[in-house]
């Protein structure tokens, strides 16, 4: 991982040089300003983090899955001290917000500077990502996506909010990680560098562990267990301790379904199941619904 991005001189805003991200007729987003995406071939992806806090989003970065993709080259990871790109001496980058309200507002110009220094020193990125409750949300088939492309910049806010030409300008794309408010930007950033990682060949150790992943199979996972064999009277599930691994293998796909049934039921609609799984959840519908009749 590169340390935090020291910028040369401050170069001057280039106001037309990121444009807003369109979508093709399939969906799949075109890079702005002569970005690409990710070849078949391709085997790191690049991914810079513009924050106010780089020792913050820099520790998560050192550690764990992320840190050892990095290590074996998997990843290239750089984090840019929003602060470096502000007009003067002190750092400011932000201001209050016309019209009056509460709160400060985050100013446009050192965002600009940012993005223009990551492409003139480390390429073109084929997305800009502003981390926004007003964004797309992150889900499973996001996270694929941005995969596939070779370069992203992540954007974090903080204070009240951005100013609103950051995201007409600068930022090809917002991503929400959920229905709710955080402090700033850095962790929405931070899981989506896990989420975008995760999903490039040889960063997770086990490929098969992404493959079966919740929202890969559109399932909740099963229960999971390990020694000690009982605890305070609740014992592991005779099957698991069976050696009988098609028994084994039957027991994980019904108590996956049951799950996902009685806790996210919509994801059902867009499962990929087999033969024994649908026949599997004829029966835990019909259970259920005999429950329901019955209550």
């Amino acid at each position: 991982m590169q340390g935090t991005a020291q910028h040369p001189g401050r170069p001057q805003a280039a106001h037309g040089a990121a444009r807003r991200q369109r979508r093709g007729a399939t969906g799949s987003p075109l890079a702005a300003a002569g970005g690409v995406g990710r070849s078949p071939t391709l085997t790191k992806m690049k991914i810079d983090i513009v924050t106010i806090f780089p020792r913050m989003v820099g520790a998560f970065l050192s550690e764990g899955v992320i840190a050892r993709a990095a290590e074996r080259g998997l990843l290239d990871l750089a984090v840019h001290d929003l602060r470096r790109y502000a007009a003067d001496r002190r750092g400011t980058v932000d201001d209050v917000p016309y019209g009056g309200g509460p709160g400060m507002v985050m100013k446009p110009e050192p965002f600009v500077r940012a993005v223009e220094d990551v492409r003139a020193r480390r390429g073109t990125p084929a997305a800009v990502v502003l981390t926004s409750p007003q964004g797309t949300l992150l889900t499973h088939d996001e996270a694929l996506r941005l995969s596939r492309l070779d370069h992203i910049v992540l954007l974090c806010g903080r204070y009240e909010g951005i100013d609103e030409r950051v995201r007409e300008q600068v930022a090809t794309e917002e991503l929400s990680i959920g229905d709710y408010v955080v402090a700033g930007g850095e962790l929405p950033a931070m899981v989506v560098v896990e989420a975008v990682a995760r999903q490039l060949p040889g960063v997770v150790g086990d490929a098969e562990s992404v493959r079966s992943d919740s929202f890969a199979r559109r399932l909740l996972d099963w229960p999971h267990y390990t020694r000690p064999a009982e605890l305070d009277g609740l014992r592991v599930p005779d099957v698991l301790m069976s050696g009988n691994h098609a028994e084994i293998h039957r027991w994980r796909k019904r108590s996956a379904l049951r799950r996902t049934l009685e806790r996210r039921p919509e994801m059902l609609e867009q499962s990929q199941l087999d033969e024994e799984e649908r026949e599997i959840l004829r029966e835990l519908r019909g259970s259920h619904q005999t429950r329901k009749a019955g209550a």
